[in-house]
């Protein structure tokens, strides 16, 4: 056998090799991402107000504190304060004590598998005294999403178009201010287009169109920015890292099906910091909130896109440096070089 061909006999085994190995990897962390989250929903400092009178009030405190490190209790004068406080997003639901019984506001545009929680923990709590609970949804999901299970759905097809589109700017060998404005015109389009058929067409979100247009415009332009920075400073090895963090941890961690506080400690935190995670909770504020709670996704997601963006932009410097640099000295000895006599 040649040298030759005992080299690519080699290269092929350990070919093999790092398929046979980095398969059952892959498949052990989408695993892990996925399922592990799924597997531990619990609340964990869930912020949930209490309101009314202030004996009765401390009594259901203390009910609640018997669910230990589940509830992040916050304290109201009023229905009316707590009321505002479901609506301002500071917490998810309010219990409210009053004559007639305790009542408990919820807001399933928040979460619906939390205002369902909500619902159960109260009305398990308030029959061990005989009392019946009146519920009130303060802030609905949208009607035609009633379990939210189109609004959890809609992060992925996000995530893989941000990466799509880092990854042909990257693979196209569009650099610097070329790249930076397809990146931006992309977004704008998939904003647009998801718009069009969330809020328009299936009518899962119920906020001003062209503000959600903009969020889910932000939120691919978060992702698509970072795919394509990692592939302009690491090579197309950045593709790689940039899709594997976004999908395989930003999606599962996001916390859009359920509330990050459900995701065991610090999932929750995590998945708020990534894009998709942050595009969430951006949409739900501007879609059912009038805004509120939204500066600080939203300052995520542009903290993102502007490190993205600065990354490609920075990327095709360096690589323009570099190509002058080494074409330096040829040049040099090519005009040093004496014309030959015919």
């Amino acid at each position: 056998m040649s040298t030759t061909s005992a080299a690519a006999t080699q290269g092929h085994r350990r070919h093999m090799i790092a398929v046979v190995v980095l398969v059952p990897v892959l498949v052990a962390l989408a695993l892990w991402a996925f399922a592990w989250p799924a597997a531990r929903t619990a609340p964990r400092d869930l912020p949930l107000g209490v309101a009314g009178p202030t004996a009765a009030v401390t009594q259901v405190e203390q009910q609640l504190s018997a669910h230990e490190g589940a509830f992040d209790i916050h304290r109201y004068a009023d229905e009316a304060a707590a009321r505002d406080a479901v609506e301002d997003r500071t917490v998810y639901g309010a219990v409210v004590v009053t004559a007639q019984g305790p009542k408990l506001l919820t807001a399933s545009a928040a979460s619906p598998f939390v205002a369902q929680l909500l619902q159960q923990a109260v009305t398990t709590q308030a029959a061990q005294s005989g009392a019946q609970v009146t519920t009130v949804d303060v802030v609905p999901a949208a009607a035609n999403d009633p379990r939210g299970a189109a609004f959890g759905a809609s992060v992925l097809p996000l995530a893989l178009a941000g990466v799509a589109a880092g990854a042909v700017v990257t693979l196209l060998g569009l650099r610097g201010t070329r790249a930076a404005g397809t990146l931006l015109g992309s977004a704008a389009l998939v904003g647009v287009v998801a718009a069009a058929i969330a809020h328009s067409w299936l009518g899962v979100l119920t906020g001003d169109w062209w503000t959600e247009a903009a969020a889910l415009g932000l939120t691919t332009l978060a992702v698509s920015g970072a795919v394509a920075g990692l592939a302009a400073l690491l090579g197309t090895a950045g593709i790689g890292l940039g899709g594997l963090t976004v999908v395989l941890i930003g999606n599962p961690f996001s916390g859009a099906s359920s509330a990050p506080q459900l995701l065991p400690e610090p999932v929750g935190a995590i998945g708020q910091w990534l894009p998709p995670g942050a595009g969430a909770s951006l949409l739900r504020s501007v879609s059912f909130f009038d805004g509120a709670g939204a500066l600080g996704p939203a300052l995520t997601l542009t903290w993102w896109a502007a490190l993205g963006l600065g990354a490609v932009l920075l990327g095709s410097a360096l690589k323009r440096r570099t190509e002058e640099r080494n074409d330096g000295p040829v040049a040099a000895a090519t005009e040093r070089e004496p014309a030959l006599a015919n």
